[in-house]
């Protein structure tokens, strides 16, 4: 994930989306608002310094407070780069909440049907997923 031109105190800044780990929330390319500093919960998609590379920046879901820090997920099971390789993240390294995603127009979508249907999903908020839980007992 990327972040160009953060302000260091500005409560909001957009990221940029690279690779496959919170498909289907989240696609290759999508532009994130991120709230810096917001109250986080179990469920919350959240921008946070890898802890093994912390000079990168990755996007993940917070499955669950642990005395550590944070075990995050991506929501793509297939895709590694979570929790189940680096363990907990402290939480010195939450830097802010995912409230909301563009996707940009593509070039895949010049017909008339494919520009009614990115119209309709270009901008959406990212909203907790409750179910997050569920998820983590299963694996």
């Amino acid at each position: 994930m990327t972040e160009p031109g953060r302000e260091p105190r500005a409560p909001f800044g957009v990221a940029e989306v690279t690779g496959p780990s919170m498909y289907p929330t989240l696609k290759h390319g999508d532009q994130l608002l991120v709230h810096y500093g917001a109250e986080v919960k179990a469920g919350d998609v959240a921008v946070l310094r890898h802890p093994l590379q912390q000079d990168l920046l990755i996007v993940k879901r917070l499955a669950e407070r642990r005395g550590e820090g944070w075990w995050v997920l991506g929501d793509n099971p297939g895709a590694e780069g979570d929790s189940r390789l680096f363990g907990t993240v402290p939480p010195e390294l939450l830097l802010g909440r995912v409230r909301g995603r563009y996707r940009p127009f593509a070039d895949d979508q010049r017909s008339v049907r494919g520009a009614v249907s990115w119209a309709f999903s270009a901008v959406r908020p990212v909203l907790s997923d409750r179910s997050v839980s569920r998820r983590l007992r299963a694996r």
